[in-house]
Parts: C-alpha cells; sequence; structure tokens
C-alpha cells in the first residue's frame, strides 16, 4: 500500500512538470460546468495535447469546444455522452436548465451542435456519439499518441458541491 502511494506521488510529480504531457481522458462521468471551463481552458493555454480513450459524458463534452480540435484525438474506446444541463430547483429538485443547456451548445463546435441537432438536440435522456459519427467528427488517434500513458495527465469528474444552484451538465446524484 505505502509503496503505491509513493509511486502515485512521484508519479503526480513527473506530469505535473511535464511541459509535453498529454491529457487522458476515460471514465468521466462530468460534473460542473463551470469546473469543466476551468479545468479545459488551463489545457487550452497549456498546448497539451487530449487523448479521449473511453467514456466522457457530461459537462466532459465540453472539451470538444474548448479545446482546439487538431490537439484532441479519440481512440476506437471512445465515447462521448450528451444531455440537457440541469440544476436544482428551490425545493432541491433536479430540472433542465433552460440557460445551461444554452451554455453547453454554445459551447461545442459547429459539427458537433449539428450531429446534436440530428440526434432531436439536448434532452434529459443522454445520447452517445461514437463510431463513425465520432470519427467524422474528432480525429482517430495514431498509434504513438494513443501509446503515451506513460506521460499523462488523467482528468476525472471534478465534484465540488461549494454551489448547488450552478448549471450542471451532470446527472451525479450526489
Amino acid at each position: 500500500m505505502r509503496a503505491c502511494l509513493i509511486a502515485a506521488v512521484i508519479s503526480m510529480a513527473l506530469t505535473a512538470t511535464s511541459a509535453s504531457a498529454t491529457v487522458i481522458i476515460s471514465d468521466d462521468v462530468g460534473g460542473k460546468m463551470k469546473d469543466y471551463t476551468t479545468h479545459f481552458q488551463q489545457v487550452r493555454n497549456s498546448g497539451e495535447p487530449v487523448v479521449i480513450s473511453g467514456t466522457c459524458v457530461s459537462a466532459c463534452t465540453m472539451v470538444l469546444g474548448l479545446v482546439p480540435s487538431d490537439r484532441i484525438c479519440a481512440t476506437p474506446n471512445a465515447v462521448f455522452g450528451f444531455h440537457a444541463a440541469w440544476t436544482f430547483d428551490s425545493s432541491g429538485k433536479r430540472v433542465v436548465s433552460a440557460s445551461g443547456t444554452q451554455d453547453l451548445m454554445n459551447t461545442y463546435p459547429a459539427p458537433v451542435r449539428a450531429w446534436i441537432a440530428r440526434q432531436g438536440g439536448l434532452t434529459p435522456k443522454m445520447m452517445y456519439l461514437r463510431g463513425r459519427d465520432l470519427a467524422a467528427i474528432v480525429a482517430p488517434c495514431n498509434t504513438s499518441r494513443a501509446a503515451s500513458v506513460s506521460r499523462s495527465k488523467r482528468f476525472g469528474g471534478v465534484r465540488q458541491v461549494d454551489d448547488p444552484n450552478a448549471p450542471r451538465a451532470s446527472f451525479d446524484t450526489r
């Protein structure tokens, strides 16, 4: 256990100082749009490439509009999941946020907005972009980029509960 902890700390230190690290996204369930906007703006400003190697749903999908498309690639296992943004009403019930959903749509590049429109628009129900449809929007990773996991930064869901009424793109239950 201690050896694993030490290895994790060393690994984090090495990737945090690497200017040419690759951000790997997999198994990301989303969260607050504000948190993902901040994170992906930092990734954009860093110049780091992004590899989508698994599930990227909800607010995670904002990567498609916040990081330049020429720095994003998707492996054959990549899946994006989209749905309407939501917030809590005064009684604590989850409700669709029209303004949050519009902000989310405004984040996406035109090909993603067009794909969403062909699916009927964003609703509370999750819709998935994968396979050929995904390859038409996000460049497939070449083997050297996908194999760069050893020098990577992994990003998972950011979950801060400081503002319960902030628009979310996630159906995360808390």
